[in-house]
Formats: C-alpha cells, sequence, structure tokens
C-alpha cells in the first residue's frame, strides 16, 4: 500500500555537536527542512550534506521560527524535530506505518529527557508527551515562546506509545546557559502580555518555592536521586531568574528583547 509523504523540519544555531546525529535519525523521510538563524559552526555545512532545502532565516522566535520551517515544506504531513532529538526505530516504524492509512490530524508521543547522559524518569520529566507529526493544513506552532506546541484545529489528536529521544544537557554549563537564556525569553514575554506591568517581590519567592515543591516533591524528582536534585533546583533557579527578570522590567517600565 502507498502511503502519505512526509516532511521533517528542523530549526538550528551552533548545533554541529547535535545535528548530524539528528540528521541521521530522520533519512527516511521523503523530505529534509532545514532553518538555519546564522550558525557560525559547521551547521549549515553538515545540514548540506543531508538536503538541499537549506533556508537561512534571521531569528524570530521559537514558534515562529518553527512555523516558517512548515511553511516551506512540500508535502501534506510534517515531523518537526529538535537538533538535539532523536525517533526510535519503533516510532519511526509506527509514523510511516500510519502514513498508509492516517486516522488523526496529528500525533503525539512521550519523550525520553536525558540529562547529564541519565534518563530521568519522574520530576515532570516523563512522558513528557511532544506533539510532533501532524498535517500542515490542520496544525500549526503556537505556545507562549520559548514552549512551542502544535495546534490541531480539529482536535483530532492520536496518541503514540514509541518515544522520541531527548538530549537537551550534555554539561551543567550549557544547562545553566539555556536556563538564563529561556527565563529571559520567558520574562519578556510575559512582560509584553501584561496589562498591568506591576510585580510584587513577594511573587519572586513565591514562584520559586512553589516550582522546588513541584518537581522534586510532588512530581517526584527525588526517585532521579542526585541528578533529580540537580534538576528541582535548576528548575526553581531558572524561575526566579524568569520572575525577578519580570520584576526588573517592571521597574524600567519598558520592554527588553532578549
Amino acid at each position: 500500500m502507498n502511503r502519505e509523504k512526509i516532511s521533517a523540519t528542523i530549526i538550528t544555531y551552533n548545533e554541529e555537536e547535535n545535528i548530524r546525529d539528528c540528521l541521521q535519525s530522520i533519512k527516511w523521510a521523503d523530505e529534509i527542512i532545514v532553518v538555519d538563524s546564522g550558525s557560525s559552526d559547521r551547521t549549515v555545512e553538515i545540514c548540506s550534506e543531508y538536503t538541499d532545502k537549506l533556508f537561512l532565516n534571521t531569528w524570530l522566535g521559537m514558534k515562529e521560527q518553527k512555523q516558517f520551517a512548515v511553511s516551506n515544506a512540500s508535502n501534506l504531513w510534517i515531523f518537526s524535530i529538535d537538533a538535539d532529538e532523536r525517533p526510535t526505530e519503533k516510532l519511526k516504524e509506527y509514523i510511516l506505518e500510519e502514513l498508509k492509512n492516517p486516522t488523526s490530524d496529528g500525533y503525539r508521543f512521550p519523550r525520553k529527557n536525558y540529562f547529564l547522559g541519565k534518563w530521568l524518569k519522574h520530576g515532570g520529566w516523563y512522558p513528557d508527551y511532544v506533539l510532533r507529526f501532524f498535517r500542515r493544513d490542520k496544525g500549526y506552532f503556537g505556545g507562549i515562546n520559548p514552549h512551542d506546541k502544535v495546534i490541531i484545529e480539529t482536535k483530532k489528536i492520536g496518541t503514540i506509545s514509541a518515544p522520541i529521544l531527548h538530549y537537551p544537557y550534555k554539561s551543567l554549563t550549557k544547562y545553566v546557559i539555556k536556563q538564563n537564556l529561556y527565563s529571559s525569553i520567558s520574562a519578556t514575554e510575559k512582560f509584553n502580555s501584561m496589562k498591568k506591568k506591576k510585580i510584587s517581590p513577594f511573587i519572586i519567592l513565591i514562584k520559586t518555592a512553589s516550582k522546588f515543591t513541584e518537581t522534586y516533591f510532588i512530581k517526584r524528582g527525588f526517585m532521579d536521586g542526585f541528578y533529580g536534585l540537580i534538576v528541582g533546583i535548576g528548575t526553581a533557579y531558572s524561575t526566579f531568574l524568569k520572575y525577578a527578570k519580570l520584576w526588573e522590567l517592571t521597574r524600567s517600565k519598558k520592554g527588553a528583547r532578549y
């Protein structure tokens, strides 16, 4: 039986450490679309070995950049993947089989997140369902940056049990750098959406403590051992940065670009 074709989409910026393994893992896609936002390393060079559908585009924001990638795809079905993600063989097989007779307009699947080489099973890190396989005429990237998400207009969403692998943090240094970046983006987005540009300093303390309690105790991050403790503290720290930066923005009475 013939199947419908699929386009794999990726956005990149200085991903030479990750991108080759990512591209190798999606060679089965009928088309690979890469949108780069000005990498200064070998990312573009490596991508050119796997696809001629390589677009250079000024950074627009997470959801905007991913939607730009979708808009340049030739096929109806989209498989959006990040440079530090890899579909498992079972996920690949499921997708290809489902394309013979799709029953939904979008599909979500669990994501196995690795932290410093360890798969974290608690603290909200698993199953961490993500919707990345969808019809481009029925779905689009929305959400609030930096936490984009695919929105399916028809609500016809299927669930796939096979996971995707995610390797976002290979060192603590990179983890801290990303938390700093993401907290800046989140603070700016929240500031721009606030009608009343005011925040109490007490909110910073409350949000920080609540996030640690949620991650480490309620979502049982402690069951991941010392890794879980690092993540619990790191998540609380990221929350602290977000609201402290938001407080700073309200003091300046004007927004700031991240």
